[in-house]
């Protein structure tokens, strides 16, 4: 028996994380046995569902994106990112103004059986891109996406939209719009009110995937549950907030592993070299299991019961200690992969709440106080153990307009300087027992959602502290994260701190947090402010060079100035990968991943003989 067994039989198997209250995986087969299929195993925390105009979320998207197909993707290893075809027959043709685009699609997609198509082969066509594109701006679907959608500028579809809102009547699906034409079966037309350059990166992103307006009208509110696409998966088990499986899709057409690593790059140029002409996806199912408690996912992985982990901030000093990989874990194959990714962790202020919105100096001055006693340099060192770097701004690392060298008030730790400002703009303790008031005389709390868990209660500790050191009493108040988010999108929460993503590498993607029109939507905070409205439309419409580059300067210093967020850190994602996994490399900007990977036979994999 190997050392590695030894240890594996000394840690508690899946059997006894079940009687803990988690969700267990089964002992994998051996891959490649006689009658068995490859599975794919990891865990996520809570998920909302897996409509693709109705999910903002991370952990929903990463299944979505495997169910639903977008025209457009980007190259699983080239780095930097580089857009391809998907269901798109060639990239987009724009006109010399980039304001007309024009799309053509592969023949013979097919979507996933489903009894809204009465029997018959169901077959993807441009109608299907507009209707679900369409979707974005009805107000019925509730769309996250919609934000991003409005300040693409498709022509007639904001109109469309306000004729829905301003007569209380059904969305029009079938009203012609100029922005938005179906040439024929299999091209698509769009028409932009503006100049968009980077119109292409849209057509990535997982909001604009194609759905069957047959099932969405046949299953209505239930859509969020009842999925039905043309992507290499589907949807085969959900138990919400317990566990998820995906199956191979059997109508998915023949699509062989292919990518473009750069030239330099070895180690992509080797997973390319494994990979290359595998008929995609090359595993058969995948398991995703529901843990808000990050213990059990990492003993889980440690058994050789999960093949990929997103390391836990909390096991980061055993994992890699001093940023490198543990010498236990390298002796048994595991891989580690750190990167910095382009999404921001940040605190929401609900600009509409009467004591921490709005946009007079002494909100301002609150909001920008509750910055300044935020110590991001010590999340980082002990609850992040290392793996994230100070936010100076919502252009995030990997995004155009960063600049690695720019710094702001964003990650500054000065208590002093929040005292001063909270004295001098009426925020004071006025009754001697050291919580300050309203600048009115007020009593003064601030309510603090959060989420339950260990490590969840670990950022509060940090934030009480910080907020008690300058006076501020603090009010926690947990539910679980769908439930928050909800409440977040409807504007019923004070504070809340959460983490968000960008979809492409345009820098705007990290602003449009700070639309006016995105409120409810991406734009929790409900920031409504006229000259970074104009300011985003402006770096919408500008072609990349200095020009843009310097308005990004001014949108940045805007958000320091009215704090609607205060921007923690960017973080750095670490997935730890078993030996038997092979091809996985970190996605930046999308969420499909699972076709891309294999699971090799191995003799430390759980299926293997004793």
């Amino acid at each position: 028996m190997s050392d590695r067994r030894r240890l594996l039989q000394c840690l508690p198997s899946a059997a006894a994380l079940a009687l803990l209250g988690t969700a267990p995986w089964p002992v994998a087969a051996q891959p490649g046995a006689a009658g068995t299929r490859k599975v794919l195993r990891l865990a996520s925390e809570s998920e909302t569902g897996f409509d693709p105009a109705r999910v903002g979320d991370v952990r929903s998207l990463r299944v979505t994106a495997h169910i639903f197909e977008t025209l457009l993707e980007f190259d699983p290893l080239a780095r930097p990112v580089k857009l391809r075809p998907r269901t798109a027959a060639a990239m987009p043709e724009p006109d010399a103004d980039f304001r007309s685009w024009t799309v053509r699609l592969k023949r013979g997609i097919r979507f996933t059986d489903d009894p809204a198509f009465k029997g018959e082969a169901r077959e993807l066509t441009a109608a299907d891109y507009a209707y679900s594109l369409k979707r974005l701006a009805d107000p019925a679907t509730r769309s996250p996406g919609w934000s991003s959608a409005e300040q693409i500028g498709i022509r007639g579809l904001a109109a469309l939209r306000r004729t829905a809102v301003e007569s209380r009547q059904p969305f029009d699906y079938d009203r012609p719009i100029d922005g938005l034409r179906v040439i024929d079966r299999y091209t698509l037309r769009f028409e932009l009110d503006a100049a968009r350059p980077r119109f292409p990166q849209w057509l990535a992103s997982a909001s604009t995937a194609a759905v069957a307006r047959e099932v969405i009208e046949a299953q209505g509110e239930l859509s969020m549950q009842h999925p039905v696409g043309t992507g290499p998966f589907r949807l085969a088990e959900w138990r919400r907030s317990s566990r998820i499986v995906l199956e191979r899709n059997p109508l998915f057409r023949e699509v062989r592993y292919d990518a473009e690593p750069a030239a330099d790059d070895a180690e992509g140029r080797a997973i390319l070299a494994r990979l290359r002409g595998r008929r995609l996806p090359m595993v058969d199912r995948v398991e995703i299991a529901i843990i808000e408690e990050k213990q059990p996912t990492w003993l889980a992985f440690l058994n050789g019961e999960a093949d990929w982990v997103e390391l836990p901030d909390g096991f980061t000093p055993v994992a890699m200690p001093g940023g490198r990989l543990a010498p236990n874990l390298a002796k048994r194959g595991i891989r580690a992969e750190r990167v910095v990714m382009p999404s921001t962790y940040y605190t929401m202020f609900n600009m509409e709440h009467p004591v921490v919105g709005g946009y007079a100096p002494e909100r301002v001055a609150l909001r920008r106080a509750v910055g300044l006693a935020i110590d991001v340099g010590r999340e980082i060192a002990l609850l992040r153990h290392g793996a994230a770097v100070a936010a100076q701004s919502p252009v995030a690392v990997h995004l155009s307009g960063y600049d690695p060298a720019w710094r702001s008030e964003m990650s500054e730790y000065n208590p002093a300087k929040a005292r001063a400002l909270l004295e001098l703009y009426g925020w004071r303790d006025r009754d001697g027992d050291g919580w300050r008031e309203t600048p009115e005389g007020a009593p003064l709390t601030l309510e603090v959602a959060t989420q339950p868990g260990q490590d969840m209660r670990r950022y509060d500790e940090l934030m009480k502290r910080d907020m008690s050191a300058v006076g501020l009493r603090t009010r926690f108040s947990a539910a679980t994260w769908p439930e928050q988010y909800k409440a977040a999108r409807a504007g019923r929460l004070m504070l809340w701190s959460v983490s968000g993503r960008a979809s492409s590498p345009d820098g705007v993607e990290g602003l449009l947090r700070y639309e006016g029109a995105a409120a409810g939507g991406i734009n929790l905070a409900r920031f409504d402010l006229p000259e970074m409205n104009a300011t985003i439309a402006r770096l919408q419409a500008l072609p990349d060079g200095p020009e843009r580059e310097a308005v990004f300067e001014h949108a940045k210093r805007l958000t320091v100035a009215w704090m609607p967020y205060k921007l923690r850190t960017h973080l750095a994602a670490t997935a730890l990968v078993q030996p038997w996994l092979v091809g996985y490399r970190r996605p930046l900007f999308w969420n499909n991943w699972f076709e891309y990977v294999d699971i090799e036979a191995h003799p430390d994999h759980p299926g293997a003989a004793a």
